[in-house]
C-alpha cells in the first residue's frame, strides 16, 4: 500500500509515526492531512530512509538541495561531497539532476549515500540516453520514458519531477504573449522542442495514467513540474504560468484518486508584491497540495548573490504557505555549483524556511529564537553558537575576534548594551 492508500484506510504506518514524532504533531493529524492530499511523505517503498521527512500543512518548511553532474563536470566524487555538505547543513531532501557521466551508476551511488529522500527529473536521463544512442536528444518515445521511470523507481528514487503541464494548451498562451525569457525550465524546454518536432502532445501528459501506475507501484511521490515557470520577474504570474498551474491541479487530483502522493512545483522569479498571490493561487487551483518553490528569486540583478535573492523570496513564500523550498546557490545563472556554493545555498534556504515557520506558527519555531535570545542576554557564547543555524561559522567568528573581555564581543567591548543594562538593573535592585 502507498502512504496515501494507508491514510485512506486509517492505517498509521511506522513511517507516519516517525514523521509525527519528529514534527511534534499527532499521528492522527498526519493521517488526516495525508488523506486530504495536504501532506506527502516522499519515501520509495523499496528502500529504508534514515532521515525521512513529511512535506505540507502544519509541518516545518522543508528545503531541497540540487546536486548532480554536468557535461563539463561528470565526476561523481564531487557530487557525493556536495550531498554530505547539503545534509550536514540542513537539507531535508536532495535532487539528482545529473546529465554527465554514467547516470545510472551516479544515481545508484547517490541513493546509497543519501540519508534523506532523493528526487530526480527523469526527462534529463531520457534526453541524455537519446543523445547517446541516437545522436539526437529529442529522439525518444513513450517506451523510453516509461522504461526510464521504471528503472529509477526500482532503483529507489523517492520523488519524480514530471513536466506534464507543458501541453499544447498551455504553450498556446506562451505564443500569445511576449515573455522576455520564454521557457527557462530545462525539462520544459526539452518537451516543448519534442512537441514541435513531432507535432504531438506532451507524452508525459498523454500517457499520464501509465506514469501514475509506476509511481503507485513504488510509492514514488509525483512532483508536478512547472515547465513554464517565469525566468524573469517581468514574466511572473502570466497567462502561460497560470494555465499550466490549472492543468497541474487537474493532474494532481487524477494521481491522488489512484493513491499516489502529489506536490506542485512553482516559480521561479517573482517580485515581492506577487509572492502572496502565487501561494494563494496554487492552494486554490491545486486543491491545497504541498507547494514546492524554487526561491522565489525577487530580483534578476544579483548574480553571485542569488542565494540571498531566493532567501528573501523563500521567507515570504513560506510565510504565505509554501511547504518546500528548493535552494538556490550563489552560482545560479553563472556556473555549476561548487561545494561551498552548496553550503551557502542550504544555509540561506534554511534561514528562509525558519523565518516562514515563525510566521506560520509551526511548533518549536519561536522557541528556538527564544532560547537564542535568552543565551544572548546572558552572554552565554557556547549556547549561542550551539543554537546557531550554522554553528561552524558562528564559532569561527567568535574564536577569531579574541575579545579582551570574555563575556562580550569585540563590537562593543565594555560598552556592551546588554552588560550595561545588567549592571544598571543590579544597582537599581540594590
Amino acid at each position: 500500500m502507498t502512504q496515501l492508500e494507508s491514510a485512506r484506510s486509517n492505517i498509521i504506518t511506522p513511517l507516519m509515526r516517525t514523521i509525527a514524532s519528529s514534527e511534534g504533531v499527532s499521528a492522527g493529524f498526519l493521517v488526516k492531512m495525508i488523506r486530504a492530499g495536504r501532506i506527502v511523505i516522499p519515501a520509495n517503498n523499496g528502500r529504508r530512509l534514515q532521515k525521512p521527512c513529511g512535506i505540507g500543512y502544519g509541518l516545518r518548511t522543508k528545503i531541497n538541495a540540487n546536486i548532480g553532474t554536468s557535461t563539463d563536470k561528470p565526476r561523481i566524487d564531487d557530487e557525493l561531497k556536495k550531498l554530505a555538505v547539503a545534509v550536514r547543513y540542513g537539507a531535508d531532501a536532495v535532487m539528482d539532476l545529473s546529465i554527465g557521466g554514467n547516470l545510472s551508476a551516479i544515481r545508484e551511488k547517490i541513493l546509497a549515500a543519501s540519508r534523506v529522500p532523493v528526487g530526480t527529473v527523469p526527462v534529463y536521463e531520457i534526453a541524455v540516453r537519446a543523445q547517446n544512442s541516437k545522436k539526437n536528444f529529442l529522439k525518444f518515445t513513450i517506451d523510453d520514458i516509461l522504461d526510464t521511470l521504471s528503472a529509477q523507481a526500482e532503483a529507489g528514487v523517492d520523488f519524480f519531477t514530471i513536466h506534464a503541464g507543458v501541453t499544447r494548451k498551455s504553450l498556446s498562451f506562451l505564443k500569445k504573449q511576449r515573455r522576455i525569457l520564454g521557457i527557462v525550465s530545462r525539462g520544459g524546454a526539452i518537451l516543448a522542442r519534442w512537441m514541435v518536432r513531432n507535432n504531438r502532445e506532451n507524452p508525459f501528459f498523454e500517457h499520464y495514467d501509465k506514469i501514475i501506475d509506476i509511481a503507485r507501484r513504488y510509492d514514488v511521490t509525483l512532483s508536478l513540474g512547472d515547465g513554464l515557470r517565469p525566468g524573469s520577474i517581468l514574466d511572473a504570474t502570466d497567462q502561460a504560468q497560470i494555465a499550466e498551474l490549472k492543468i497541474l491541479g487537474d493532474l494532481a487530483l487524477r494521481a491522488q484518486k489512484r493513491d499516489v502522493q502529489v506536490m506542485i512545483e512553482g516559480p521561479g522569479h517573482v517580485p515581492l508584491d506577487q509572492i502572496r498571490k502565487n501561494m494563494v493561487l496554487e492552494k486554490k487551483l491545486c486543491h491545497r497540495a504541498p507547494f514546492y518553490v524554487l526561491g522565489p528569486l525577487v530580483t534578476d540583478v544579483a548574480p553571485g548573490y542569488d542565494h540571498i535573492t531566493s532567501a528573501i523570496g523563500g521567507a515570504l513564500a513560506a510565510g504565505f504557505g509554501a511547504d518546500f523550498l528548493c535552494y538556490v546557490t550563489p552560482a545560479e545563472h553563472l556556473r555549476h555549483p561548487e561545494i561551498e556554493d552548496v553550503r551557502q545555498g542550504v544555509i540561506a534556504s534554511k534561514i528562509a524556511a525558519h523565518a516562514g515557520d515563525i510566521v506560520k506558527g509551526i511548533r518549536g519555531a519561536r522557541e528556538w529564537d527564544r532560547k537564542m535570545s535568552v543565551a544572548r542576554n546572558s552572554r552565554d557564547w557556547k549556547k549561542q553558537i550551539l543554537l546557531s543555524i550554522d554553528p561552524d561559522r558562528a564559532g569561527k567568528y567568535r574564536a577569531s575576534s579574541k575579545p579582551g573581555l570574555s563575556d562580550v564581543c569585540t563590537m562593543c567591548g565594555k560598552f556592551c548594551s546588554i552588560k550595561l543594562m545588567e549592571s544598571c538593573s543590579k544597582k537599581h535592585r540594590g
